[in-house]
């Protein structure tokens, strides 16, 4: 538990990013694509300034999750990833106004409550390492 507001990091670039690469989207309107115009609308998106700071940030949010995995389980690490709906779900509503109707709340709940579980499984194996910790220096105090 004690990685957890790096995980909480990594949550958050991560929804920060989908709604920097959402602005930047919606800035450069709907895209087309032709044989002629593919390359330089792939600069064009990739160079917009929302879509290269939303690009950057993940990059960060990245770092951010190997730093965790290094340190934690992955099943552990991994699930709160879902966190990151729940915080762009929000996000959308209250900057792009999109819709947050009793279906998408009811899977909000849905995943806070089973982040919430496994969060309480990380509980128990940090008392069974610790325990698991005493055990081995009580063992090499006895060897000696």
């Amino acid at each position: 538990m004690k990685y957890i507001v790096f995980i909480l990091f990594t949550v958050l670039t991560n929804a920060a990013a989908q709604v920097m690469l959402k602005q930047g989207m919606l800035s450069l309107g709907p895209l087309t694509f032709t044989a002629d115009t593919m390359i330089s609308r792939i600069f064009q998106i990739v160079f917009n300034p929302w879509v290269f700071l939303g690009l950057s940030t993940f990059v960060i949010s990245m770092a951010s999750h190997l730093y965790v995995l290094s340190k934690v389980e992955l099943s552990f690490a991994y699930p709160f990833l879902s966190l990151a709906y729940v915080a762009v779900a929000v996000f959308a509503f209250f900057v792009f106004k999109e819709d947050l109707n009793s279906w998408r709340i009811a899977g909000i709940a849905f995943i806070c409550v089973g982040t919430v579980l496994i969060a309480q499984s990380g509980r128990e194996g940090a008392a069974d390492e610790i325990a698991l910790n005493q055990v081995s220096t009580q063992a090499s105090e006895l060897t000696r």
